[in-house]
């Protein structure tokens, strides 16, 4: 397979064998659903759309977004993530499921109505070209919606020196055995995030501003939701991180116009269409 790091792909296979979002509540999923694709035009699409999950994972986003098209292409490098898929979508006739990388997409250049790729092609040698391939497959005029992780462009500087050492703890995990990551990445879930998105709840609930605390973001999340992401945070070995300026201009390059930004949590999300 062309632009993948095999050692990320196993790592989400196993992440995703153990977090196949069975235990999340459907309110939640469709909350964070909702987040993402808050700036997405379903509305402008086709009768019977077709188009594409790149990097569906699990298929969490893939269940909602089946729902609302005629025909949902779901793709994934890992063989282990798609079983996962295919289970959580066996209510979904129109869902259609390819283990291939982004950069192999068996999809005709040119055929889709719509597509997505959310939290995907960060972790990916060649972001811009993943992007670009991505592109090739839509129509004219046809959407895709992008969230790559952000570079903490908008947050100062005593945000990005917090990150930076968590960035070295996971440089260090993300090497570990499987077994080693997943350890960790609870034990971190249990003693960082859950401790610091209820101390935000709380706040909040006194009425303070909490949006610029770390892990604030987490306040009115499941600890089901900090468990996965803490291992998706801290075991996956190959991570990149784009300015919200570099993702305009990545997906500017790679044949979108009329690109725009949600302008809140998650950062950087942002919709483009075919020229």
């Amino acid at each position: 397979m062309d632009n993948v790091d095999a050692e990320t792909v196993a790592g989400f296979g196993d992440e995703w064998s153990r977090f196949d979002h069975g235990e999340r509540s459907a309110d939640e999923l469709k909350a964070i659903f909702d987040l993402y694709f808050s700036i997405f035009p379903w509305d402008s699409l086709p009768p019977n759309a077709v188009g594409f999950d790149a990097g569906s994972g699990s298929g969490r986003w893939a269940q909602l977004a089946a729902a609302r098209v005629g025909t949902l292409h779901c793709i994934d490098a890992s063989k282990e993530a798609l079983e996962v898929a295919r289970r959580n979508l066996a209510k979904q006739t129109n869902a259609r499921f390819h283990h291939a990388s982004i950069a192999d997409m068996p999809l005709e250049d040119g055929s889709m109505d719509f597509g997505y790729s959310l939290g995907v092609l960060h972790h990916m040698p060649n972001t811009p070209a993943a992007v670009a391939a991505c592109v090739r497959k839509l129509k004219p005029g046809a959407p895709l919606l992008l969230y790559l992780y952000y570079a903490f462009d908008n947050r100062p500087r005593w945000f990005r020196l917090l990150w930076e050492a968590s960035d070295a703890v996971r440089r260090v995990v993300s090497r570990a055995p499987y077994p080693v990551r997943y350890g960790v990445s609870q034990a971190i879930a249990t003693s960082v995030y859950w401790p610091l998105a209820r101390t935000s709840k709380v706040l909040e609930r006194a009425g303070f501003d909490v949006d610029a605390l770390p892990l604030s973001a987490y306040r009115d999340r499941s600890f089901y939701t900090m468990r996965n992401d803490a291992l998706d945070r801290f075991g996956t070995r190959l991570e990149q991180r784009f300015t919200r300026d570099e993702m305009a201009a990545m997906m500017t390059s790679a044949g979108l116009e009329r690109v725009s930004f949600h302008e809140g949590m998650p950062y950087w999300c942002a919709v483009g269409y075919r020229t």
